[in-house]
C-alpha cells in the first residue's frame, strides 16, 4: 500500500497527453526562435491585432506533430481554428505565438503554448519561452515544473518544481496585466484598476504575453496577473501551471474560471481577495455595478 503522504498516481492517458503538449510547444517554440532574427512578414487581422509568418509556421509544425502523436484528437488553434471532431473527451488548445506584437517588433518576450483538456478540464499544458530557453509544464495532479528546452540540452539547469509566491501584502507584490485588442469600451475600467494597483503595489507590469505572465505567476516571479479580452489559447496552459503551483485562477469576482470566460485573475491565495476588491471597485466605478 502507498503511504498516505504520496501523491496519487497520474492517469497514464493524462500523462501521455501532457507529454504531447510538451513536445508540441517545444517544436513550435524552436520555429519561433529560428525565425526571430529574420525579416518579418506582418499582417493585420484586426485593427491592431497582428499575425506574422512565424505564427503560421509554428502552428503548422505543431499541428503536424499533434497529428503524428495524437491522431484523431480535436484541436483548437488560434490561427486556423478548430480541427476535427475527435473524441468528445479530449481537445488540444494551441497558441503558436503568444506575444505576436512583441515578436513583430523584435521584443524578446513571447511564448509558444499548448494545453490539453479532457471533458472540459485542462489536464496538461506547456509554455515555452524560446529566447530564455525555458520550458514551463504542468500535469493535473502531478505538479508544475520549469526547466530547459530540449534543444538546449546540457546548457540549462535541471527541472525544479514551481510554487507561487508567498507574498501576503499588495505593498510587497508585483502585479501584471494586459489590455485587450478589442473591447476598448472596457479600457476605462482596466486603466482604473491599473492605476490603483500601481498606487498600492510594489510595481505594475505589462509584458505583452499572457502565457508568460501566467507562467511567471506559477514561478513566483509575479504575484498577481489579471486581464480581460483573452481567448482560450491564451490561458489554457497558464491556468494549470498556476493551479499546480498552488495558486488560484478565477474570474475577477472570484467565480470559477473557464476557458471562454474572457477574463482571468491569478495569484497566490493570500493576495486573491485583495486583488478582487480592487477589480470590483474599478468595475463598479465604470459600470455602476455594486462592488462586492
Amino acid at each position: 500500500m502507498r503511504p498516505p503522504s504520496d501523491p496519487p498516481p497520474i492517469d497514464p492517458q493524462i500523462a501521455e497527453l501532457a507529454s504531447v503538449c510538451v513536445a508540441a510547444a517545444e517544436a513550435g517554440g524552436k520555429v519561433l526562435r529560428d525565425l526571430f532574427d529574420r525579416p518579418r512578414e506582418v499582417q493585420l487581422k484586426g485593427r491592431i491585432d497582428l499575425i506574422t509568418d512565424a505564427d503560421r509556421a509554428a502552428e503548422e509544425r505543431i499541428l503536424n506533430l499533434l497529428a503524428e502523436r495524437a491522431p484523431g484528437i480535436a484541436v483548437l488553434a488560434e490561427e486556423s481554428g478548430a480541427h476535427g471532431e475527435g473524441s468528445a473527451r479530449a481537445r488540444f488548445v494551441v497558441d503558436p505565438l503568444d506575444g505576436t506584437t512583441n515578436y513583430a517588433h523584435g521584443i524578446p518576450l513571447f511564448a509558444c503554448t499548448v494545453a490539453v483538456e479532457l471533458k472540459g478540464l485542462v489536464v496538461g499544458g506547456c509554455t515555452v519561452d524560446p529566447v530564455r530557453g525555458e520550458r514551463f509544464r504542468a500535469t493535473r495532479g502531478g505538479g508544475a515544473y520549469v526547466g530547459g528546452v530540449s534543444w538546449n540540452h546540457g546548457s540549462q539547469p535541471p527541472e525544479r518544481r514551481l510554487k507561487v509566491s508567498q507574498t501576503e501584502q499588495l505593498a510587497h507584490a508585483v502585479v501584471c496585466t494586459g489590455f485587450p485588442y478589442d473591447g476598448r469600451e472596457r479600457l476605462g475600467e482596466m486603466l482604473e484598476s491599473f492605476a490603483r494597483f500601481t498606487e498600492v503595489s510594489r510595481g505594475t507590469r505589462r509584458l505583452g504575453s499572457a502565457a508568460l505572465d501566467l507562467a511567471y505567476v506559477a514561478a513566483g516571479r509575479l504575484d498577481v496577473f489579471y486581464e480581460q479580452g483573452l481567448k482560450p489559447w491564451d490561458v489554457a496552459a497558464g491556468q494549470i501551471l498556476v493551479e499546480e503551483a498552488g495558486g488560484l485562477v478565477t474570474r475577477f469576482d472570484g467565480s470559477p474560471h473557464a476557458l471562454m470566460s474572457g477574463e482571468i485573475l491569478s495569484s497566490n491565495p493570500h493576495l486573491a481577495p485583495l486583488a478582487r476588491a480592487i477589480l470590483a471597485e474599478a468595475r463598479a466605478k465604470h459600470t455602476g455595478a455594486t462592488a462586492a
